[in-house]
């Protein structure tokens, strides 16, 4: 898995993009699936696959912790999920990526 030092939210978010990973994600909480916010398609955990992941952690408000995960679909699609973590987590969308592979430990088998 490749690890970069970014800053930022922003910062991760404009470095993934020019890298490919264009694609808009939310979570659907009525169908537990990732949903393109761009084409509105939906993708199951066992569609999608984590490449690589950064945490952010709030130096001075807790509310700014956030993890920014690069995603890539069965299908090719590339692009970005963005979540809260700690006190501000949403457990439907830990519980989403927790079914999400990440693609270095499939490969290291």
């Amino acid at each position: 898995m490749k690890l970069n030092r970014y800053t930022t939210v922003a910062h991760a978010v404009e470095a993934l993009k020019k890298r490919g990973y264009t694609a808009e994600f939310k979570l659907d909480k009525d169908s537990n699936k990732m949903r393109n916010v761009k084409s509105k398609k939906s993708y199951a955990p066992q569609d999608m696959e984590i490449v690589e992941y950064h945490r952010f952690e709030g130096a001075s408000n807790p509310s700014d912790m956030s993890i920014v995960l690069a995603v890539e679909g069965k299908d090719g699609i590339k692009g970005i999920i963005i979540s809260p973590f700690g006190m501000y987590a949403d457990v439907k969308m830990i519980e989403f990526i927790d079914k999400v592979k990440i693609k270095e430990r499939e490969s290291s088998k």
